[in-house]
């Protein structure tokens, strides 16, 4: 071990020794600021790139737990929420996409109709998720859909998360799909559960929104993203392939070669679109999104497409369920305990006096950046939403403006750290970017987002909404 790799293991243990051991802030109870340090010093140990997600979770849950910070049910909780439980399942069932050979015929039709380019690529995939997103009230089954697409036409292209050159195109797929759902999140009112709730907090305070009210303030600055996002990532994380003329002709090819649809890849394709139907009707029919994945799950089982064989070799799938139920738990006590609310009130009471414009300015940014801390978008909504736009409110920013702000950001800070949406675990997951990339990507792209939405998005909600 070098020295500068013990000094970044040193750090994240000082980080937290320091945090622990200060005075408790007056408002808040010795458990919350304590579960704040060690869960700050879990998530600067990634970012400095001290240890993985893994193994810094598990020494936050195992540091929390025997200082009795949090009960061993409060911080195991999240193994039982199904939120986590869905990505899980939603990452086995995308390898029958795979193994089944559905995902490979669906990887060649996209690369003959759109593979002349790695642009093209990104561009199918990101409006493919954009035109399904109204119909899909959960953006984790969303991204269960998609993941196996992007997967197969990562590998179809010969792009290997194993090669360091090879697996950039990869990389580069994976994080566009990524930043996409939370792009098409921001577009349209039902494309997640945590916009209704919300809009009902909107609502309380006395602004009325329905579908086409949403769709007429989100639909300029989405679509301006939606249309900057894959030349963007390709600036920052280039694919290492450009121009690929020889790809569409040689996926015609292949496709004729594969001749007609396998028994496998019909059970996959008809389990998969009952899923489907399953996630986007299941609140009108009263169906449970994560029953709906194993119900699917067991099918596939059932009818042999996958085995419990080529579930033992997913790896990666347990790890991800580990550290994700963790934070998952950790984030959620945070919130309980009040740490989260405290932050919000403490900074909003810090800007009384500022202009409304730069209130409103400042406000939507705290709001996009303490995401940090959390591992869903709708436990930030529960704590901070009405926090923030009766602290914007009071200071002079347009009710309309106010709410559409955090409303869209709500949705696009998702991508800032690769837990800040169950939604983007199946794609950090996938092995082609490591944890720096993503946190390094979900930075960048995040003030990117940040800056569409406010520099574009605000005046133009102002013009429509007043």
């Amino acid at each position: 071990m070098t020295a500068a790799l013990r000094l970044k293991r040193a750090a994240p243990f000082a980080i937290a020794l320091v945090i622990w051991f200060l005075p408790v802030p007056a408002g808040l109870t010795a458990p919350a600021w304590h579960l704040f340090a060690v869960f700050a010093a879990a998530i600067a140990s990634v970012l400095l790139g001290a240890f993985p997600l893994l193994t810094a979770s598990m020494l936050a849950v195992g540091a929390v737990v025997l200082t009795g910070t949090i009960t061993p049910a409060q911080a195991y909780s999240g193994f039982a929420n199904s939120s986590v439980l869905l990505v899980v399942v939603a990452f086995i069932v995308a390898q029958a996409v795979v193994k089944s050979g559905l995902g490979r015929r669906i990887s060649l039709l996209m690369v003959s109709r759109f593979g002349g380019s790695s642009l093209g690529l990104a561009y199918s995939i990101v409006l493919t998720d954009a035109a399904i997103a109204p119909a899909f009230p959960s953006n984790t089954a969303r991204g269960g859909v998609l993941f196996p697409i992007v997967l197969s036409v990562a590998k179809g292209t010969g792009s290997n998360p194993d090669d360091p050159k090879g697996r950039r195109l990869g990389g580069y797929l994976m994080f566009c799909a990524m930043a996409g759902l939370a792009l098409s999140s921001a577009l349209w009112m039902t494309a997640t559960s945590a916009n209704p709730i919300a809009v009902q907090i909107a609502q309380k305070a006395g602004l009325e929104i329905d579908f086409g009210k949403w769709l007429l303030a989100s639909a300029v600055p989405s679509l301006l993203a939606i249309g900057l996002l894959p030349l963007l990532v390709a600036k920052i994380f280039p694919p290492g392939v450009g121009k690929t003329p020889e790809a569409p002709p040689a996926a015609r090819k292949e496709l004729a070669t594969m001749g007609r649809m396998s028994r496998d890849e019909w059970i996959t394709a008809v389990t998969f679109v009952l899923m489907v139907a399953g996630w986007v009707f299941g609140h009108k029919l009263d169906l449970n999104t994560t029953s709906v994945a194993f119900m699917g799950f067991g099918v596939l089982l059932f009818l042999g497409v996958i085995t419990p064989d080529d579930i033992t070799k997913q790896g990666d799938t347990l790890t991800t369920f580990l550290w994700l139920a963790v934070l998952f738990a950790m984030s959620a006590q945070l919130n309980e305990l009040g740490f989260m609310g405290y932050v919000g009130e403490r900074l909003a009471a810090g800007l009384g006096g500022l202009s409304w414009t730069i209130l409103y300015v400042t406000l939507i940014a705290l709001y996009v950046f303490i995401h940090y801390l959390f591992v869903s978008q709708t436990s930030q909504v529960l704590a901070l939403f009405g926090v923030f736009l009766d602290v914007g409110t009071r200071g002079g920013v347009p009710l309309p403006l106010m709410s559409f702000g955090l409303l869209f950001a709500s949705s696009y800070f998702s991508v800032i750290t690769p837990q800040g949406g169950s939604q983007n675990i199946i794609f950090a997951a996938s092995g082609y970017l490591t944890q720096r990339e993503l946190y390094k990507l979900g930075l960048l792209i995040t003030l990117a987002f940040l800056a569409v939405y406010l520099l574009i998005g605000s005046p133009w909600v102002y013009f429509v909404m007043g």
